[in-house]
């Protein structure tokens, strides 16, 4: 995925935890993730066939994804920002 935001990005192999906020916000963004007006911690992003609410914790990202077809059944994962961002989309942003 492109990278738009206004300062580039560590290496892809850089520890997410290596990043600087604005940095991690700028890369959601970059994935069409939405943040909420309120609740600045929490993001969502839709796809085709599934959507995701994603929350940014002191020291982990949860994903919670919704099938958008059939059952939409949910699926509950947890990553820590100690992965490389580049593991962290594969991860995410390849769907449940």
């Amino acid at each position: 995925m492109p990278f738009t935001g206004s300062k580039p990005l560590p290496a892809p192999e850089t520890p997410l935890y290596n990043h600087p906020l604005p940095l991690i916000e700028d890369w959601l963004m970059g994935w069409g993730c939405l943040q909420d007006g309120d609740e600045l911690n929490h993001w969502t992003i839709e796809r085709p066939d599934w959507q995701a609410d994603l929350t940014l914790e002191e020291d982990r990202i949860i994903v919670r994804y919704v099938s958008t077809t059939g059952d939409r059944a949910e699926v509950k994962r947890t990553f820590k920002y100690s992965l490389s961002r580049q593991d962290l989309d594969d991860a995410i942003f390849s769907g449940p």
